[in-house]
């Protein structure tokens, strides 16, 4: 068994996203994305599916063409290779889930975008 909590411990940066590593299981990366309003991740795609959890806070999820605004409780799944962006609208907590063979260098290479 392994836990982890989305809201304890947060330290969101002031110039990007900021993201840890919440846990790893036998089949995912559990990370979690801190935002500040007007933080923005741009356009990037993941090599494996995806979901995405808004647990607190506005985003605007670009995705196909189409802007989705996400709030708290929010969940959003894509396939591989799906163009994506992220605009947070207030400050926010995201849950992200990526494949096991996925790596968390990829995303903070997005992050640091």
């Amino acid at each position: 068994m392994k836990t982890a909590s989305l809201t304890n411990d947060k330290i969101y940066k002031e110039d990007k996203p900021s993201l840890q590593l919440l846990m790893e299981t036998e089949v995912s990366k559990e990370i979690r994305i801190l935002m500040r309003k007007d933080q923005v991740m741009k356009e990037h795609k993941a090599p494996h599916p995806i979901v995405v959890e808004l647990f607190e806070g506005e985003i605007e999820f670009g995705v196909n063409g189409a802007i989705l605004h996400l709030t708290k409780g929010d969940l959003i799944s894509l396939g591989s290779n799906v163009p994506h962006d992220l605009v947070c609208k207030a400050d926010a907590i995201i849950r992200l889930s990526i494949s096991k063979t996925d790596s968390i260098d990829r995303v903070q290479k997005v992050v640091n975008n």
